[in-house]
């Protein structure tokens, strides 16, 4: 083994994170960690990489047969054990080989930086994980999967014996997760051993050699990857059995609440992303939007929010009635929110409580003479608070302290609020436990169930198929294929992904 935790336990002010978590890691393995958010994951990782100095917790974890007693991230590096967190740390105003080499620079003579052997090294290093970038671009200009991707290769790039992955593929697309995989597949062949961390079962199975499972900051299980199935995985993680994944109730369909008719649209360099879009949007439906990374998925959410994109063709109507053009307050009075991808940038004040969070899109609604009616604002919040269950301390806690998942649950509740008729969701559940996930699911029948429509898009085609009644597929800005529930498979809708009808 060249790693071995046992009896680690860590507390904070009033919370266990760990209770005698035991964890293991051989040479060359892939050993898979899951559970829902809070139950300990993060906070282990926390530990082994050295956030958690030691004497900050009980128990103890060895490295190679010699016990780690790391005072900070440094020593965990001088260990050979590096982290990729889902929050990506680089910067986006170095290049690709700056950040690659940052605090590791190759110098000349003198102390100068030698640039040229920067750039090689950098090429050399992506051609050898397969990654093709160019190194001097830089990454403010890069997509999110690109940035996760540089990410990746530098971690790697420093030897490391064991790589830590906190969801890696959460931002993406199907080839750079295949590319990914053949990655660390080849690690493995190597000897460095992993400890990988996924929402994503598929990949979990694709992937690990063993899986440990967390659960309220307990090690409750490790299972042999080929001996278990992904029932046994989620009720271990859950605490109970989850009959069906995606828990799609369809009631009776009302009038059409969203048309889109004819729709183009040009990015704010002038280059058409939308074509010739048309769909419809019934009350109690929802409508499942999918394609590759840079369809136009998100870009169609945003622009019909009012917030992205010049239209030069087309019109959109809500229960008949023009949608406001490029004016995002008048498009959530008339009854379109949205509930965007990027859930801190654009959907939480972070530092702010979760109280705070629920008013910002709704706050006309407990305003009297420009004053806030805090009593009214509370009850509001608490109803929905205690409507979506949101996991916290209360409505003072602090939304950036929270668990993906119930930051989350914030975000649709905010939207919620504003009493839409149609909510958009941009992946929805990317980054969240299935618990979390099928409370959503949960969420969104309720919506239907009450005569709204939902817009959902999903990166995932078995949530797509599982969870909407008809599926619009985009390539290029462009509509790939439309299908009903029962007519969509996954090979056809990667088919309609890839070829525009």
């Amino acid at each position: 083994m060249i790693l071995r935790a046992q009896s680690l336990t860590k507390k904070f002010p009033g919370v266990t994170a760990l209770s005698a978590v035991c964890f293991d890691l051989a040479k060359g393995e892939i050993h898979a960690l899951c559970g829902e958010n809070g139950a300990g994951k993060s906070t282990l990782i926390k530990l082994l990489s050295g956030i958690h100095p030691h004497g900050s917790y009980e128990g103890q974890f060895e490295v190679q047969g010699v016990e780690a007693r790391f005072a900070g991230m440094a020593d965990a590096a001088r260990a050979g054990i590096s982290v990729i967190y889902q929050e990506l740390a680089l910067v986006n105003e170095m290049t690709v080989a700056e950040n690659i080499f940052l605090g590791c620079e190759p110098r000349r003579w003198g102390g100068l930086l030698d640039w040229g052997k920067m750039r090689r090294e950098a090429k050399a290093l992506m051609d050898r994980f397969q990654v093709d970038l160019d190194p001097m671009l830089k990454v403010a200009d890069l997509g999110v999967g690109q940035k996760q991707l540089v990410e990746i290769v530098k971690a790697l790039g420093k030897d490391s014996r064991v790589l830590i992955l906190d969801e890696p593929t959460a931002a993406l697309a199907e080839h750079e997760v295949r590319v990914l995989l053949d990655i660390l597949r080849d690690l493995r062949r190597r000897g460095i051993a992993c400890i990988y961390i996924s929402h994503k079962l598929d990949e979990v199975f694709a992937i690990a050699d063993r899986i440990t499972v967390l659960r309220d900051g307990r090690s409750i299980s490790t299972l042999e990857t080929h001996q278990t199935s992904r029932v046994e995985v989620i009720s271990k993680m859950v605490g109970r059995e989850i009959a069906d994944l995606f828990p799609r109730r369809a009631p009776a369909l009302g009038e059409v609440l969203l048309s889109v008719e004819h729709l183009s649209v040009r990015d704010e360099s002038g280059k058409l992303r939308l074509h010739d879009l048309n769909l419809n949007l019934r009350a109690g439906e929802v409508l499942g939007i999918g394609g590759l990374m840079g369809a136009g998925r998100t870009e169609l959410l945003m622009h019909l929010y009012g917030v992205w994109g010049k239209r030069v063709a087309g019109s959109v109507a809500l229960s008949g009635k023009p949608l406001p053009l490029n004016d995002p307050a008048r498009t959530l009075r008339a009854g379109l929110a949205l509930v965007s991808e990027d859930r801190r940038r654009y959907g939480l004040v972070m530092e702010e409580p979760v109280g705070f969070n629920l008013s910002l899109s709704s706050l006309d609604e407990v305003t009297r003479r420009g004053l806030v009616n805090r009593s009214l604002e509370t009850r509001r919040n608490r109803q929905i608070y205690d409507r979506l269950q949101v996991k916290a301390t209360g409505l003072e806690a602090v939304v950036g302290k929270l668990s993906g998942g119930n930051q989350q649950k914030v975000v649709l509740g905010k939207a919620l609020l504003t009493k839409p008729q149609v909510v958009m969701l941009d992946e929805p559940t990317r980054g969240i436990d299935v618990g979390a996930k099928i409370e959503i699911y949960e969420l969104i029948n309720r919506l239907t169930a009450e005569g709204k429509a939902v817009l959902l898009v999903s990166s995932e085609l078995p949530e797509l198929i599982g969870m909407s009644d008809r599926i619009l597929m985009l390539n290029e800005g462009r509509v790939g294929g439309t299908f009903t529930r029962s007519e969509a498979t996954q090979e056809r809708l990667m088919q309609a992904a890839m070829s525009v009808a």
